[in-house]
């Protein structure tokens, strides 16, 4: 018989007594945590917007830089990088500052693409993580009070580094760089390109600083509380009129007429060199056509003709045929001429010297200046025995440039001029050292045939219209495949010839002794402003608690 439901009972409660009390009931489970590719989406989700915004902030920096020339883009692409990173953590300001800083060397870079994408995206990436620092510390900063004039300083610390890591650095892409022809250009006689880039950084930043005023107002608000933003762009407003009032020297001491000659290259490109004389011979004619037209009276006779980087494209010591053919072209003009060459090092096989040579039309070959900041990875290769088996195409590069130890100042003809070659005209300290070292007139020998029509010759030749202004020097650019061109101590170009064009640009330059601010400054500026930036840096966390808004709280 089945037992009833008495029995059950019982029986069940003999279980229990025999088994002790029952366990409590277990807490239900907490949910399930999101996956980490969910949390992920979701934080991409959230930080789209700014993201986006801050890319198209970095390409319209890029738009503010040669071959386009929109430098008004410069104070706005600051501006909202400074408006993106506010109120943000560090790491958020890194990531923002990085995706700003990407896109904009991509931009400005992409005439690397001869060399290979891969080279525009590399190099690219390696600036843009100095700007992901940039958008970390102002993302610190911008809980200070002052923020805009904190973020101003990071931004010339930001360009310090650069400039000077790793390798040397790469000063490419500095704001002084995209502002040769705006108001803010003539501040460089008093502080130098780090002075130009502080006050543009700084007008971004007020401008940064008058948008979110504005933007506090959107519900409401009295007059008074209009009246920092306000303040913020007069200030912004006074700060880029101020250039305009500084005076740049330009009175010449004496003048020098100078003949610059552009022989041109065959193809632009890696392969521009062609056979062996063909780009001495290209120099070498178009002067002796010079000669020529002096002789007929269609051209007046100058004190001295410069070459470009590389117009011999032969050593004039070792090949007997290049120095007879640059010869046969100097005792043709009859005065002195600079010529850019590679020459052997005499004491350690595999290296070149990159030069300019001083070639007299009666003694021959004199002083020289070489360059002394070769490129890396272009003119020498770091760890050539290592990169080269990963990379192949550092083959390429069969010689490594040894450096020189000297500045370039020459006494060409009745000038003494100083020398720098190619992409040293980026670097402050070297042009710096050779006007101190008593250059009355700046030359800017370079090869830009690798980079015909990229927009790089453009870029470069803003450079030596900033430091025409900084140094209140004339600077000649003579290049193999253009742009040549002669810029006037304020900056403006009076004579260039365009790219891939064979010829002759003459103009009568002045030789100017007195130096600038900047020149008796030198890096003081640069330092100062750098070192304040990382100490702002280091005190808002400190400082920020008392001067954070109240509307910036919870925003992390």
């Amino acid at each position: 018989m089945p037992p009833g439901p008495s029995d059950t009972t019982e029986a069940a409660d003999d279980r229990d007594a025999a088994d002790g009390p029952a366990p409590p009931t277990a807490p239900d489970p907490a949910p399930p945590r999101p996956g980490r590719w969910r949390r992920l989406g979701a934080l991409a989700r959230r930080t789209a917007p700014r993201t986006a915004l801050a890319a198209c902030a970095g390409i319209a920096l890029g738009l503010a830089f040669p071959p386009y020339d929109l430098w008004p883009l410069s104070l706005l692409s600051v501006a909202a990088l400074a408006l993106l990173v506010r109120g943000r953590s560090a790491a958020q300001g890194a990531w923002l500052g990085l995706v700003f800083g990407l896109p904009f060397f991509l931009l400005l870079l992409k005439w690397l693409h001869v060399v290979g994408w891969d080279a525009v995206v590399g190099l690219s990436v390696a600036e843009a993580l100095f700007m992901a620092l940039l958008g970390a510390g102002l993302a610190r900063v911008s809980r200070l009070p002052w923020w805009p004039l904190w973020g101003a300083c990071l931004w010339v610390a930001q360009e310090c580094a650069r400039d000077r890591l790793p390798f040397g650095g790469f000063p490419w892409g500095r704001l002084a760089f995209a502002n040769t022809g705006s108001p803010f250009t003539p501040l460089a006689a008093l502080g130098g390109a780090p002075l130009v880039t502080f006050a543009v950084a700084l007008t971004g930043g007020l401008l940064a600083a008058c948008a979110a005023g504005l933007w506090g107002l959107r519900s409401g608000g009295t007059l008074r509380r209009a009246l920092p933003a306000v303040e913020a762009f007069g200030l912004a407003a006074a700060l880029t009129a101020a250039g305009t009032l500084v005076p740049v020297p330009t009175k010449a001491d004496d003048t020098v007429d100078i003949a610059v000659v552009q022989g041109n290259v065959q193809q632009p490109g890696m392969d521009f060199l062609g056979r062996p004389m063909q780009i001495l011979d290209n120099h070498a004619r178009a002067t002796e056509k010079l000669a020529a037209d002096i002789r007929s009276g269609k051209a007046k006779k100058p004190d001295l003709v410069i070459w470009p980087e590389n117009a011999s494209d032969l050593d004039p010591f070792r090949f007997p045929q290049a120095r007879d053919r640059i010869d046969e072209a100097v005792r043709a003009i009859g005065v002195p001429v600079l010529v850019g060459a590679l020459v052997d090092h005499p004491s350690k096989p595999g290296y070149v010297f990159n030069e300019g040579i001083v070639w007299d039309p009666v003694k021959g070959p004199g002083a020289s200046y070489t360059k002394q900041h070769p490129v890396p990875f272009g003119e020498y290769v770091p760890f050539r025995e290592q990169l080269s088996k990963i990379i192949t195409r550092f083959q390429r590069v069969p010689r490594d440039f040894y450096p020189g130890d000297h500045t370039g100042v020459l006494k060409v003809g009745p000038a003494r001029l100083g020398d720098v070659i190619c992409f040293e005209v980026a670097y402050d300290q070297i042009v710096h050292d050779t006007v101190r070292a008593g250059a009355r007139a700046l030359v800017i020998q370079t090869n830009n045939a690798t980079y015909g029509r990229t927009g790089q010759p453009e870029q470069q030749l803003a450079m030596s219209k900033l430091r025409a202004v900084e140094h209140g020097r004339a600077v000649v650019t003579a290049a193999t495949s253009g742009i040549s061109a002669v810029v006037a101590p304020d900056g403006k170009i009076v004579r260039k010839i365009p790219e891939f064009t064979q010829g002759v640009v003459s103009a009568r330059i002045p030789l100017r002794d007195e130096t600038t601010l900047a020149d008796r400054a030198g890096a003081t500026p640069e330092w100062t402003l750098a070192i304040v930036g990382l100490l702002s840096c280091v005190a808002s966390p400190l400082i920020g608690r008392r001067g954070r808004p109240k509307d910036e709280k919870g925003q992390q």
